[in-house]
């Protein structure tokens, strides 16, 4: 299929589908709860976000004194930051999808399954732990030549 009509599919489809669901829970427990969950929602999303961007910034900063590229740690930083805004958009939907982005373990499964799938990282072999894979991978080879003044 088009990746076009994937694109438009999304984002006509997500917001309508977002919007039927908050109308069904508002019909059930009220206009008022539904606001107020979802007020809720988008602060506890953002103080989580905040506390694991520091942690993410955190091991950035250890892996930069080591030496080591922070290459799995920079895909989670952007990821963290998806999850924010999804928490920050009304709807239940996308709050469910922010916080599950949120969850470090699933986060890394989800980061290494979509390197695995777009050929940027080889499929592990059996055994192996896909963590230590990506660790590996942060050897640079090349040449460079000093140019002084």
């Amino acid at each position: 299929m088009n990746p076009g009509i994937i694109f438009l599919l999304v984002l006509v489809g997500a917001p309508l589908l977002e919007l039927y669901v908050l109308i069904s829970v508002g019909s059930e427990i009220g206009a008022l709860s539904t606001i107020l969950i979802s007020i809720f929602t988008a602060v506890l999303g953002a103080a989580l976000v905040r506390m694991q961007g520091i942690s993410v910034l955190m091991r950035v900063q250890k892996n930069l004194a080591r030496g080591e590229a922070p290459a799995l740690e920079m895909l989670e930083g952007a990821m963290l930051m998806v999850s924010g805004v999804m928490l920050l958009f009304p709807g239940f939907i996308t709050d469910i999808i922010g916080f599950l982005m949120l969850v470090p373990p699933l986060r890394r499964k989800f980061i290494i399954a979509m390197l695995r799938r777009s050929g940027a990282l080889s499929p592990s072999p059996p055994g192996s732990v896909p963590d230590a894979e990506v660790r590996r991978m942060n050897i640079i080879q090349g040449e460079y030549r000093r140019d002084d003044d």
